[in-house]
């Protein structure tokens, strides 16, 4: 049996992380998303608690037919044991997908096969864009699945976003990878 293993910070869950999990869940036999960035919330980078964001994961992937877990993986910034940090929280894994390249670099330093993936519409899926799109009042629904609107309908998250990107200023525009 083998179990795959993907993080992100999933700020929000968008339709390419949604297009990352059904290609990993064809590979494999089960799959583990960590929820990176875990310990940070309530601001314009990373605006949803890792409670909220493992509701719009789960939600997600209960609609596909792998195994799947998900779990919290807090910051460490110690590249050099960060690999050991996820698996100390994760279930083990056989592999993991990334398209980042410190991330890959970090999986292949520990010894971990990656596989990559092409990005999918990363154009307009990519999280600060999304972020930008619902604090300026844009058309974002259409960008995430149906289930994690509802989830950010649930928990009031645009009118936290609005707020925060209030406090905050430019930050409400700031890239991520």
């Amino acid at each position: 049996m083998a179990r795959g293993f993907y993080i992100g910070r999933f700020q929000p869950f968008h339709d390419g992380h949604r297009e990352m999990t059904d290609r990993i869940a064809e590979t494999v036999d089960e799959v583990v998303v960590g929820i990176g960035s875990a310990d940070v919330s309530h601001t314009v980078r990373n605006p949803f608690t890792a409670g909220e964001r493992i509701m719009m994961v789960s939600r997600v992937l209960d609609e596909i037919d792998t195994q799947t877990y998900v779990v919290p993986i807090e910051d460490i910034d110690r590249n050099s044991v960060w690999v050991a940090h996820i698996q100390s929280m994760a279930p083990e894994f056989d592999v993991a997908y990334s398209n980042n390249p410190l991330v890959i670099r970090l999986f292949e330093e520990a010894g971990i096969e990656v596989r990559q993936s092409e990005m999918y519409n990363r154009g307009n899926l990519k999280g600060s864009r999304i972020r930008s799109r619902m604090v300026e009042g844009k058309d974002w629904e259409h960008l995430v699945p149906g289930v994690v609107v509802e989830v950010l309908d649930e928990i009031d998250g645009l009118e936290r976003l609005r707020r925060i990107a209030d406090e905050d200023g430019d930050d409400a525009t700031e890239n991520d990878h």
